[in-house]
C-alpha cells in the first residue's frame, strides 16, 4: 500500500484497490450463483463496503505516506479495542473489569506510541498527527463494520458480502479516484503492488474475514489484527529499510495486551 499510494495518491489507491478486489471476486460470485443474492441484499451490503473498505483504505493509503508501515500496523491492532467500545455503546455489552482494564491499557499504549514518535505529533503540513488520526478512524470503521456484519448480515452468504461490499466502496470512490488521478503515469512496480493488495490482501482476504465473522463472531474475528504488526514490521524492515525501536515494541506490547483483555481472550484474576 505504501509503494502504491506514493505514486497513485490515497484516493486513487483506495478506489483501484476495491475495484480490483470486486473484479477478482465477481467470477466466484457468478460461479456460486450468488448474483441473485446480491440483488436481494444490496441495500444492506453495499453501504457496509464504504465503512469496511472505502474509508479505511483511504485513511491507510494517506497515513503510510507520512508514517512507517510498522507504526500504521501497530495502530491497526487497536481494532479490537474500538470493537469492544462499540459493543459497549451500541449493543450495551458492558465490558466488565478485565475488558475495562484492557481498554485503558490498549488506548494508553496507542497514546504513548503516538505522542513519543520522533518529532512528536504535528498537525502541520507533512506532520504525523493527521496520519495517526487517520489510522484510528480506520480502526473505528473496522470495529463498527464487523459488528454490523454480525448483527445485520448473518443471513447473507459470505461471497455476497465480500463481493458486494467491494462493489459498494468502488462505486462511492469512483469519482474522487478519477478526479485525483496522478499527473504522471505510475510505474510498473506501483501497478504490481496495487494488484497484490487488490487481489490477495483485499479480495481473497475478505472472503476469509467474513467467513470468520459468521463462524466465530465479531470479537474473535477482530483478534486477527494481532498478527499484523509482526508481519508488517518484518516486511517493512526487510523491504523498506524501516527501523523499529525498543520503545515501539513496548508500546505495541501494551496495545496487544490491552486488546487481548478487551476482546476477552485473557481475563484478570479476581
Amino acid at each position: 500500500m505504501r509503494m502504491t499510494s506514493q505514486e497513485f495518491g490515497s484516493w486513487s489507491t483506495a478506489w483501484l484497490r476495491v475495484s480490483v478486489a470486486w473484479l477478482t471476486l465477481l467470477p466466484f460470485l457468478l460461479w456460486q450463483g450468488q448474483a441473485h443474492s446480491l440483488g436481494l441484499h444490496w441495500k444492506r451490503v453495499l453501504p457496509m463496503g464504504v465503512v469496511n473498505s472505502g474509508i479505511p483504505f483511504i485513511c491507510y493509503a494517506y497515513a503510510v505516506m507520512s508514517i512507517t508501515t510498522g507504526l500504521s500496523s501497530i495502530l491497526n491492532s487497536t481494532t479490537p479495542l474500538f470493537g469492544a467500545l462499540i459493543a459497549w455503546i451500541w449493543f450495551k455489552q458492558h465490558p466488565g473489569n478485565s475488558r475495562g482494564v484492557g481498554l485503558l491499557i490498549g488506548f494508553a499504549g496507542a497514546a504513548l506510541l503516538a505522542l513519543t514518535m520522533p518529532g512528536g505529533v504535528s498537525f502541520k503540513a507533512g506532520g504525523s498527527g493527521w496520519a495517526v488520526l487517520a489510522c484510528l478512524l480506520a480502526t473505528t470503521c473496522y470495529g463498527l463494520s464487523t459488528h454490523y456484519s454480525q448483527r445485520f448480515l448473518s443471513d447473507v452468504p459470505t461471497m455476497t458480502i465480500a463481493a458486494g461490499s467491494q462493489l459498494g466502496a468502488s462505486l462511492v470512490l469512483a469519482l474522487p479516484g478519477i478526479w485525483f488521478w496522478p499527473d504522471q503515469w505510475p510505474s510498473d512496480n506501483a501497478w504490481w503492488s496495487l494488484l497484490m493488495i487488490g487481489v490477495v490482501c483485499t479480495g481473497l482476504a475478505y472472503v476469509l474475514y467474513f467467513r470468520l465473522i459468521a463462524k466465530v463472531g465479531a470479537a474473535r474475528t477482530m483478534t486477527v489484527t494481532y498478527l499484523i504488526p509482526l508481519s508488517a514490521n518484518i516486511i517493512g524492515i526487510v523491504f523498506l529499510n524501516e527501523v523499529i525501536t525498543t520503545w515501539v515494541i513496548l508500546c505495541a506490547a501494551m496495545i496487544l495486551t490491552g486488546t487481548a483483555l478487551a476482546a476477552g481472550l485473557v481475563k484478570l484474576p479476581r
